[in-house]
């Protein structure tokens, strides 16, 4: 079964239910918004933006497109979303090209293995859509992890484009959650839902590597704490 579903055909129809499944849940979730605001503010700008949610949250991602961005002004590349080169990443590549963003494909490589990933190419394609100005999702902690950790690379982005990365926060409730590596979150449609999109976050050069992750991570947790309380409330 496996095989069959890595194969083409069966990418392409994983990708449909994905894309399916991804709609029905940004549609019918009961959504609270806070920080759109500001996020349109952002989206004004010239400047690139890094749209960063951890990768639990895949099948949440495309909620902000959805409900928001596909209504604001186009940029000089469309919407994308960084994405791994592996085999299981073909799917979810698919299902947001039927939602009309771009997927750049490419992770970093395995520590061990050291085989290409694909991460110089994509670092370098969106680096090429952040410098004029466009909007790229990220997640940062992807596609390995550790679960809820920035890695490196989303900051080189941010450091060699001069892009503000945008602290992006889904939680819903009630929720599935899988035995993987970040706890991968299988939402449930018609349930409640926040959504919280945090202030832009400059990358400072004249800091240290450690002290942008630690003000990045710092930003993505406070954003998910505050969705959590969201979800408490209600």
């Amino acid at each position: 079964m496996k095989s069959v579903l890595r194969s083409a055909i069966g990418s392409s129809f994983l990708g449909y239910l994905i894309w399916a499944y991804m709609v029905l849940c940004a549609r019918t979730i009961r959504w609270t918004v806070e920080g759109e605001e500001g996020f349109r503010e952002a989206w004004a700008d010239d400047e690139g933006l890094i749209v960063a949610a951890w990768h639990s949250r895949v099948l949440l991602l495309p909620t902000i497109w959805s409900r928001i961005a596909r209504k604001l002004p186009g940029k000089t590349y469309p919407t994308s979303m960084l994405i791994s080169l592996s085999r299981d990443g073909e799917p979810v590549a698919k299902a947001i090209e039927h939602l009309g963003l771009d997927a750049v494909r490419g992770s970093s490589a395995h520590k061990r293995k050291r085989k290409d990933k694909g991460g110089t190419a994509a670092i370098a394609e969106v680096s090429r859509r952040l410098r004029a100005g466009s909007v790229v999702c990220i997640t940062p902690d992807g596609p390995r992890g550790p679960a809820e950790t920035v890695q490196p690379g989303t900051l080189i982005m941010a450091a060699r484009t001069g892009a503000r990365i945008i602290p992006y926060a889904l939680d819903c409730k009630p929720v599935f959650r899988l035995d993987t590596w970040d706890r991968f979150m299988i939402p449930l449609p018609f349930s409640r839902g926040a959504m919280v999109i945090g202030a832009p976050v400059s990358s400072d050069e004249s800091a240290s590597k450690e002290q942008r992750i630690s003000d990045t991570e710092e930003a993505m947790s406070a954003a998910y704490a505050r969705a959590a309380a969201i979800l408490a409330k209600r």
